[in-house]
């Protein structure tokens, strides 16, 4: 797979701290990256190195082989930010325009409206009238206008209704089957969870976790199997097996915690507890999240 980004060594410090520490990977053509982590943990910088906005203080950023700063890398990358600044005098279209023109191949008008979401009504409006939606919906415009080979996210939808968010993501996949390469931050972690090709996961200013959210998720020590029973039955007998460490009950069914999945299934058929719909608990995202940076999941 084609190298799309790369960063070796990199490290960015202000004054006595270091904001990012000795941070490495590349990430390849058409790959869907989430850049996870507690805030204060690097990922803001690390997006703004990769715009061009901060220079390291020590190791190499590389886009398409190139240097962020250079005109050939701004020709075929696309960014959302989470503040959303537009020119005021103008209407959406009149923007639209006017930022499709700065660039050699970009994407066409129509398509762009029909990709974004934005309605009639948005175009005829002028920046300084628009809503907070409508701010949205305009910047997502912007990222996408000059049909950019790499687009880059940072808290996408934050503010966005559920129907907005679901449309973002709707597009942003059909973006990633035309062969673009994303990457976004969020601080919900579901949309990562479901997304994301691979997550970086920041701790410190420094990467902790990088893999797909399944090998994230497993790295989670304690798994669990669940199921329904009796409510009146005594458990008991599980309880006196060391390989459990917990069990706990939630919403009508019981949650069995261990680091070996397999044994506790042969000890609810041995103790003939009367077990049914057994479910084997992966852990979710969030669970892993805590686990590898020490944060609770809001801290994000």
């Amino acid at each position: 797979m084609n190298a799309i980004l790369t960063l070796t060594n990199v490290t960015k410090s202000f004054q006595h701290k270091t904001a990012v520490n000795n941070v490495s990977f590349s990430i390849g053509q058409g790959e869907v990256v989430a850049i996870l982590g507690p805030n204060g943990a690097g990922k803001t910088t690390t997006i703004s190195m990769i715009l061009g906005l901060l220079k390291p203080t020590a190791g190499e950023i590389r886009l398409f082989n190139l240097e962020p700063h250079e005109k050939q890398v701004r020709e075929k990358i696309g960014t959302m930010l989470q503040e959303v600044s537009v020119m005021t005098g103008l209407k959406v279209r009149e923007i639209l325009q006017l930022i499709r023109s700065y660039y050699p191949k970009p994407l066409d008008l129509e398509e762009l409206i029909n990709l974004t979401g934005l309605t009639e009504q948005d175009l005829k409006t002028r920046a300084e009238k628009l809503s907070g939606g409508q701010k949205r919906r305009l910047s997502f415009a912007l990222a996408l206008a000059g049909n950019p080979e790499l687009i880059i996210f940072d808290e996408p939808t934050v503010g966005m209704d559920i129907t907005s968010r679901n449309r973002f993501w709707h597009t942003v996949r059909a973006l990633t089957e035309q062969g673009k390469t994303i990457i976004f931050s969020t601080h919900y972690l579901q949309e990562a969870d479901d997304a994301a090709d691979r997550i970086f996961l920041f701790k410190d200013g420094s990467i902790v976790a990088d893999g797909t959210p399944q090998q994230i998720k497993a790295r989670i020590s304690k798994q669990s199997v669940s199921f329904i029973v009796d409510p009146e039955l005594s458990l008991e007998k599980l309880y006196l097996h060391s390989e459990i460490d917990d069990i706990y009950r939630k919403d009508n069914r019981v949650y069995v915690q261990s680091t070996n999945t397999d044994r506790v299934l042969e000890l609810i058929f041995q103790e003939k507890i009367g077990a049914r719909d057994i479910q084997i608990e992966r852990g979710k995202l969030e669970e892993a999240f805590e686990q590898l940076t020490g944060n609770d999941k809001e801290a994000i």
